[in-house]
């Protein structure tokens, strides 16, 4: 993967750049033999350790091997140990395996990571290629309420990424703030010029350090995916919005992985989160929030198929004669 550092030997970039591409030709065995081999030189290099992790996982999904999968596990528990933080993403492979916690898998810095690194051809892909249109969905739904309303005069943009969700709501937002734990996507975020202010923060830390009652309309496109437990993010965003004020936020549907988890979170195999109406309902309700729409909505493709998601608008109180049926609709 292009964003790990060097092990500082040569000999044993060599053999690491021999065991990507091993993988990459589906050969695990290969890439074993030559992850070791890197690790002989240079011990301490975690990016080794995972991707020999990463060769072992393939092998035990080939094989069916428990020792394959022991051996994966041990190789990643190595990794996160020399890369505490985990930028390189094992706690997210060590849950796959069965052998971490699911809902803390995905760690601030790998995301950061992640990001990082796809931030240059991060709008070519996700909408050139994957069809994603969570912002253009999100605004459709907000206009499709009863109580519509054309212009806020404070935003938040929590993940924002490039800017998408800001140019969506160019024309009816006021002063708009956003963050992000990526500094190359802050950057293009930045460029767009429709942000009044931008933070390199986790979404939860940014909206502690935001007044009380002090926004109109927060929004998180394509964000909660990362998360699990949504309970600290709704929390935030309760204590933020102003009375009347209205969150929407897109999330991934539990279908694609059939969720069983009685918490209604489950990490799916694309590693990311699905949450369940029921869990969603409920969370909500511990935030103090009312529904006002959940809309299932395609927002992206993957591998050739609709990703099936949904369109979740929350308010701070109840507005009007809104009323919620069994769907979600108002």
């Amino acid at each position: 993967m292009s964003r790990q550092r060097s092990s500082g030997d040569l000999l044993a970039d060599r053999r690491y750049a021999y065991a990507e591409a091993c993988l990459a030709d589906g050969d695990p065995a290969g890439a074993a033999e030559m992850a070791e081999q890197s690790l002989e030189i240079a011990p301490s290099y975690a990016p080794a350790w995972f991707l020999l992790g990463r060769a072992r996982e393939a092998a035990f999904v080939r094989s069916g091997d428990e020792a394959d999968r022991r051996a994966a596990l041990a190789a990643f528990e190595r990794a996160l140990g020399l890369d505490p933080e985990d930028g390189l993403g094992s706690r997210l492979h060590l849950a796959g395996l069965g052998g971490g916690d699911a809902l803390a898998a995905i760690s601030p810095a790998y995301v950061r990571a992640l990001f990082d690194g796809y931030a240059a051809r991060f709008e070519q892909h996700l909408v050139g290629e994957l069809g994603y249109c969570g912002p253009e969905r999100m605004v459709a739904a907000l206009d499709a309420l009863p109580c519509a309303l054309q212009h806020f005069p404070v935003v938040l943009d929590l993940g924002c990424g490039t800017g998408l969700m800001a140019r969506a709501l160019a024309d009816r937002a006021g002063r708009m703030a956003g963050c992000d734990l990526s500094p190359a996507m802050l950057a293009r975020a930045r460029a767009t010029g429709l942000y009044e202010r931008l933070a390199e923060s986790d979404l939860v830390a940014f909206l502690d350090g935001e007044p009380e009652a002090s926004a109109d309309l927060i929004v998180a496109a394509d964000v909660f995916i990362y998360l699990g437990d949504l309970a600290p993010a709704l929390a935030a965003i309760a204590r933020v919005l102003r009375p009347g004020g209205f969150a929407v936020m897109t999330v991934q549907s539990p279908e694609a992985d059939g969720i069983g988890d009685g918490a209604g979170i489950v990490l799916g195999g694309d590693g990311r989160y699905a949450h369940a109406d029921s869990y969603l309902r409920a969370v909500a309700e511990r935030a103090d929030l009312a529904l006002a729409a959940l809309e299932p909505a395609v927002i992206r493709r993957q591998r050739g198929a609709d990703v099936p998601g949904r369109v979740v608008i929350l308010h701070t109180h109840v507005i009007g004669s809104f009323a919620m049926n069994a769907t979600g609709r108002t």
